[in-house]
């Protein structure tokens, strides 16, 4: 019976990586990756050749089946996203839900994940939060802002540079505009950045100013 290993990749810097992913990255018998491009950049920048295979959103319901047969017959297994934790906002978690319907080990390793240090670094409540992660592209949105329209607790969306406005916007209509957040911005990388205020006043600092790059939007809960 075979193994799956849930190895978070870095966000941004390099040396986010743990020494227990590096090992299994170079002793397992295969990789599952998003994206098997970003995956062999990680690989030749940590010296390590290994099989990899993808598995993304275009394609794990067609595989899924066959990927629980690969697993079976393999001693290990490795799972891994384009960066972070795979299962967050990606469909590693129909992999893991397979497995565990079919009485595989999982193990998932502690990593690199942008909710926590964007929840830590925005000053908000960190003892309670509702983590939303991307909103609706078109319908559905402004049903889910409503939703979470009362909440205490701190509430955390992920969301594109294109859209943020938009979703800033509607937030500030069924949240009032006084609501207090944060956008943050390409943790772990370079140009990391944290920009605090009102949502209204987050929503005209980005329309001047059009942000690029990975966003988390820190929302402080009702008070």
């Amino acid at each position: 019976m075979g193994k799956l290993i849930i190895v978070p990749t870095p966000i941004g810097n390099l040396e986010d990586i743990t020494l227990r992913a590096i090992r299994h990255l170079k002793e397992c018998n295969l990789i599952y990756a998003e994206d098997t491009r970003v995956t062999k950049r990680l690989l030749s920048h940590l010296n390590i050749e290994n099989n990899i295979f993808a598995f993304h959103a275009h394609n794990e319901h067609k595989i899924l089946d066959k990927c629980i047969e690969t697993i079976e017959e393999n001693e290990t297994t490795v799972l891994v996203s384009d960066a972070g934790t795979p299962g967050i906002s990606d469909p590693g978690y129909l992999l893991v839900r397979e497995c565990i319907k079919h009485d595989i080990e999982i193990e998932c390793l502690p990593g690199p994940t942008a909710i926590i240090p964007a929840l830590v670094g925005s000053g908000f409540s960190c003892e309670r939060f509702h983590f939303e992660g991307f909103l609706p592209h078109k319908k559905g949105r402004e049903t889910r802002i409503k939703s979470i329209s009362d909440l205490t607790c701190t509430i955390i969306y992920y969301e594109s540079p294109h859209r943020i406005v938009k979703t800033l916007n509607q937030l500030h209509k069924v949240l009032g505009e006084d609501r207090k957040a944060c956008v943050v911005r390409e943790i772990s990388k370079i140009y990391e950045s944290y920009h605090h205020g009102s949502l209204s006043e987050l929503c005209t600092f980005f329309t001047a100013h059009k942000p690029k790059g990975e966003l988390v939007l820190i929302v402080e809960g009702r008070t």
